[in-house]
């Protein structure tokens, strides 16, 4: 079965989709078939960030929970040609393109209800090694769904004293949910800070595993338009950290510098 990591955030501005995307780059790279869902009704910005053009996008997740259209018409291959011939691909699920969106498709008659079976299934008819789920910040009935279908449950936040007390929120309601494995991400931390500190007062805080203290970056911070940073920027070091974060047992495989893959 293919391992289901949802990403999550309490605050907006924690960098969580451009951490999936990367993280699903990383992932292809190395020869996996991943599938992203943007689960993020507020502001959608995979598709953006993929570069899949809103003209292209002819049904959404959101279509499908409101029983217009099989999941299968909702994903799109948003493979970068960087990675073509890898072995890998990249399948894009959104449940939106429209900001501020879930709302109204609320009072059409979605159904959340059949999100985690059509999640499932498009896991199996795509042939997915992994499907990372990019949820709504804050809480929602989308969210908690895909929470409770989830054999990872990670955690983006900022150091940020509002962040800390949302996180926990999350990481009680992970728990309260059973899902497997907490991965706490810290995410934009200042150079002034001590890395090795912060991972040992943030898993001291909510007692669970820190995946990654990942360092702020000007080239990530201006970015604008689409494009995927691990591709654009190899020998970064923020790339280095986020693939260093992959290699890691929460994700269940390892990518070594050259993009090959290897099973953790």
């Amino acid at each position: 079965m293919p391992k289901i990591i949802s990403f999550n955030a309490f605050l907006r501005g924690t960098g969580k989709s451009h951490l999936v995307a990367n993280t699903a780059a990383l992932l292809a790279q190395g020869g996996r078939r991943v599938g992203v869902v943007d689960l993020d009704e507020s502001a959608p910005t995979l598709h953006l960030i993929f570069g899949l053009p809103e003209r292209d996008v002819s049904a959404t997740l959101g279509d499908f929970l409101a029983g217009r259209c099989p999941v299968r018409d909702a994903t799109y291959e948003v493979t970068p040609k960087e990675l073509r011939g890898s072995g890998g691909g990249i399948f894009l699920a959104p449940l939106s393109i429209e900001p501020g969106w879930l709302p109204n498709a609320l009072r059409r008659g979605m159904d959340t209800e059949l999100l985690s079976s059509g999640l499932r299934d498009l896991t199996d008819s795509l042939a997915l090694d992994t499907l990372l789920i990019d949820n709504n910040s804050g809480i929602n009935e989308l969210s908690l769904t895909s929470l409770a279908m989830s054999d990872v449950a990670a955690v983006v936040m900022r150091l940020d004293k509002h962040d800390y007390q949302g996180t926990a929120v999350i990481v009680e309601l992970a728990r309260k949910l059973e899902v497997p494995r907490l991965a706490l991400i810290v995410n934009v931390i200042a150079a002034s800070y001590d890395p090795t500190a912060v991972r040992a007062k943030v898993a001291e805080t909510y007692g669970c595993e820190v995946a990654a203290v990942l360092p702020y970056s000007d080239l990530m911070a201006v970015r604008g338009g689409p494009g995927l940073f691990v591709l654009e920027y190899p020998d970064h070091p923020l790339t280095t950290a986020l693939r260093n974060t992959v290699n890691l047992p929460w994700i269940g495989s390892s990518v070594d510098s050259t993009g090959g893959l290897r099973m953790a």
